[in-house]
């Protein structure tokens, strides 16, 4: 298909997403909160990436030589894709609304991160963590203590610490002012079924996403190095509160943190998974439990969403994604694709405007090579894994001060294997 009339074919799609999106919120105001979803999936959803994602079920193209599907998938809506390409490999009910919980962190990471270096310190005020949900996931922030950026992040991505989502909030004109960013971005990046009421996904009427949302939202973020960086370390020091020692002294000492995700720190019944580099999983009372990870094997990258298992055995989560892994793995190359993770929005207009003609290296006026650039590392006693920007093909154009691959190959990571540790 000519590179023009799959832009036109896609903003097609996109433009009836929007349409359906609007009547299914009809007549409430444009800002209102979304409704709750029901026990079942919807018979008709958001048709973004493709008709074949609008039907409830399972879609898959099974044919002569494709793996057929794990059993006992219990999650009410899941996904797995090709995180360079953008394909689709399979999917259940991918547009279906259902609460996020903490892998919204994910949607806010990627709104907030470019704001400040991560050397940018700032001291706690009380009025900083006002609203923390009950019962929150914390990472031990206290008032009148000053923090790095870079802390505070870890304390976001590793243990989910909503004080660390609400002091980056207030770092940032507060929480009304960030869940509109996070609104905006996530209409950029065309998660049309998202909408966020709190920063850092604690249950709340009306906040939703989706399995499809949740995996564009992963592939955005991991554009970012710190992104990466921060979802893929395993442990990290944390900074402690100032006391007086012994001697009368007021030193400051440290705590170790842990990564939540079961998949790339290991836990009782869940081994590491191979090539496991992030991202972001979740738990509520209303959610269930969620979770996006992206892992590297043989050159290949998959993201997999899976959200709300109904078989609740420990760690489920993990195990229905580690299954859905396993399968994309065995199934890329051979499976036709059922739909496809679109680009966000100034990168579709930027294809549109380069035109037919734009060779490699023309959209945008910016050209790059293959050669990865940029190591990330964990420091700061930070444990995990290294990451580097690598390149995957196609050349690169400057939108919005951000870096994207005009042919939808964007720059992912070059997943380096997993160091051993106890």
């Amino acid at each position: 298909m000519p590179a023009t009339e799959k832009t036109v074919r896609r903003s097609a799609l996109v433009a009836s997403a929007v349409l359906l999106s609007t009547a299914l919120t009809a007549p409430a105001a444009l800002a209102a909160p979304r409704p709750a979803p029901s026990a079942t999936p919807p018979a008709h959803t958001s048709i973004v990436g493709g008709e074949r994602l609008a039907k409830p079920g399972t879609q898959v193209n099974l044919a002569a030589g494709v793996p057929v599907l794990p059993k006992e998938l219990s999650a009410r809506s899941w996904i797995v894709a090709d995180a360079e390409s953008g394909d689709v490999l399979a999917a259940h009910n991918a547009h279906w609304r259902l609460a996020p919980a903490s892998t919204l962190k994910m949607l806010f990471a990627d709104t907030l991160l470019p704001k400040w270096p991560r050397t940018t310190t700032h001291r706690v005020v009380p009025s900083d963590l006002a609203g923390v949900g009950a019962g929150s996931s914390m990472v031990g922030v206290k008032e009148d203590e000053t923090y790095t950026v870079h802390d505070l992040w870890l304390g976001v991505f590793l243990p989910s610490g909503n004080d660390a989502v609400h002091v980056l909030s207030a770092m940032n004109g507060g929480v009304e002012k960030t869940v509109a960013e996070m609104n905006e971005h996530a209409e950029e990046l065309q998660a049309l079924d998202t909408h966020a009421v709190s920063p850092d996904g604690y249950d709340a009427p009306g906040q939703v996403s989706s399995a499809y949302d949740l995996t564009l939202i992963a592939r955005s973020g991991l554009q970012k190095k710190d992104f990466r960086e921060y979802c893929s370390t395993v442990r990290a020091q944390f900074p402690g509160e100032t006391k007086k020692n012994k001697k009368g002294k007021r030193v400051r000492g440290s705590f170790e943190i842990q990564n939540t995700n079961r998949l790339l720190r290991g836990d009782y019944d869940v081994p590491v998974y191979q090539g496991i580099a992030g991202v972001k999983n979740g738990n509520t009372t209303h959610a269930g439990a969620t979770f996006t990870g992206v892992a590297e094997r043989d050159g290949k990258v998959l993201l997999v969403t899976v959200m709300n298992p109904q078989k609740k055995e420990s760690n489920e989560v993990y195990k229905e994604t580690a299954r859905l892994f396993d399968w994309g793995f065995a199934a890329a190359g051979k499976v036709q694709p059922v739909g496809e993770l679109v680009p966000p929005k100034s990168v579709e207009e930027a294809n549109a405007a380069a035109g037919p003609s734009a060779s490699p290296g023309q959209a945008g006026g910016t050209g790059a090579g293959s050669k990865p650039v940029a190591s990330a590392h964990t420091g700061g006693g930070a444990d995990g894994m290294g990451v580097a920007l690598g390149i995957a093909g196609g050349v690169v154009v400057l939108l919005a001060g951000g870096a994207f691959l005009v042919n939808r190959r964007w720059p992912l990571p070059d997943l380096v294997r997993r160091r051993s540790r106890p």
